[in-house]
C-alpha cells in the first residue's frame, strides 16, 4: 500500500516502472514449446473444421453453424489448451498467466480501451481510404458478409467478438506467449514489443496487419504497466466493442453493411 500522504502512481509513472520490477516465474515448466502447441491447435481445428463442411458439401458462406463453430472454436480450444498447460506444467493460469483480479487493473484497461478504440477508429479510417473498403474487412466480416443471422446467432457472435475472443486471445498471447518471453530472461518491453508483433501476425491478414499492430498497442501497453493481464483483457473488450455491435446490427439486417 501506498503511504497516506502520497498519491498513487499514475500511467505515466507506471510506464516509467516497467522492467524494474522482477518477474519470478518459480515453478513455470513451459516456454515458447508451449506457445507453439498452442498455435498449432488453433491453426488445425480451424483447417479440420473447414475441410470437414467442404466434404460435407456444406456452404461455408451461408452455413450458420459454419460461420459460429468456425469463428469460435479454434480461439476457444487454443485458449483451453493454454490454461491447461499452465495446471499440468506450472503453477496454473492465475499465477502463470498473471490472471490476478485488481480494480485498479480495470481501470487503466478502460482508459486505455477508450483510448485505443479511438485510435482504432482514426486508423480504421485511414486504412481503409487507403487501401479500399472491400480491403479493410476483417476475416470474421468476410465471413458473416451478406449473411442474414438468426437472432440467436447474431447474438453469440456479438458476445465472441466482445467478450469471449478477447479473453481467449489475451490469454494465449499477452498471457502464455508474454510469459515464455519472460521465462527467457528478457525484459517486459522486449514481451511488449513482440506480442504486439505476433499478435497481428497471427490473424493470418497480410493486408490488415500493419493496422493491427496499432490496434493491439494500447492492449499491449495495459498489460506492460500493470504486470497483469486483467488490463489488457478489459482494454481488449473495450476496444472490440463498436466493431461487434457494428456486426450485430449488420448481420440482423439493422444496418447496411
Amino acid at each position: 500500500m501506498n503511504p497516506p500522504d502520497e498519491p498513487p502512481p499514475g500511467l505515466i509513472a507506471s510506464v516509467r516502472a516497467v522492467g524494474r520490477e522482477p518477474q519470478q516465474r518459480a515453478g513455470q515448466r513451459w516456454g515458447f514449446g508451449a506457445f507453439l502447441l498452442v498455435e498449432a491447435v488453433f491453426v488445425l481445428s480451424a483447417v479440420f473444421i473447414t475441410a470437414l463442411a467442404r466434404t460435407s458439401g456444406t456452404d461455408i458462406g451461408s452455413s450458420v453453424t459454419f460461420i459460429l463453430v468456425g469463428s469460435m472454436v479454434p480461439t476457444v480450444l487454443a485458449a483451453a489448451v493454454a490454461v491447461v498447460i499452465t495446471r499440468l506444467r506450472g503453477n496454473g493460469p492465475l499465477t502463470d498467466l498473471r490472471l490476478r483480479w485488481d480494480w485498479a487493473d480495470v481501470k487503466v484497461g478502460l482508459k486505455l480501451g477508450l483510448l485505443g478504440l479511438a485510435l482504432t477508429y482514426v486508423a480504421a479510417l485511414a486504412w481503409s481510404r487507403l487501401v479500399g473498403d472491400q480491403n479493410a474487412t476483417s476475416a470474421i466480416g468476410e465471413l458473416v458478409d451478406g449473411a442474414s443471422l438468426p437472432l440467436g446467432a447474431a447474438v453469440a457472435m456479438f458476445l465472441y467478438v466482445c467478450f469471449v475472443g478477447p479473453v481467449c486471445e489475451e490469454i494465449i498471447y499477452r498471457g502464455l506467449l508474454w510469459g515464455a518471453i519472460e521465462r527467457q530472461g528478457w525484459s517486459r518491453w522486449a514481451a511488449f514489443v513482440l506480442t504486439t508483433l505476433i499478435f497481428a501476425a497471427s490473424h493470418l491478414e497480410p493486408l490488415r496487419t500493419s493496422l493491427l499492430i496499432v490496434i493491439a498497442l494500447p492492449i499491449g501497453i495495459a498489460r506492460l504497466v500493470t504486470g497483469r493481464l486483467t488490463a489488457s483483457v478489459v482494454a481488449h473488450v473495450i476496444n472490440n466493442f463498436l466493431p461487434g455491435l457494428t456486426l450485430l446490427l449488420v448481420t440482423l439486417g439493422a444496418m447496411p453493411a
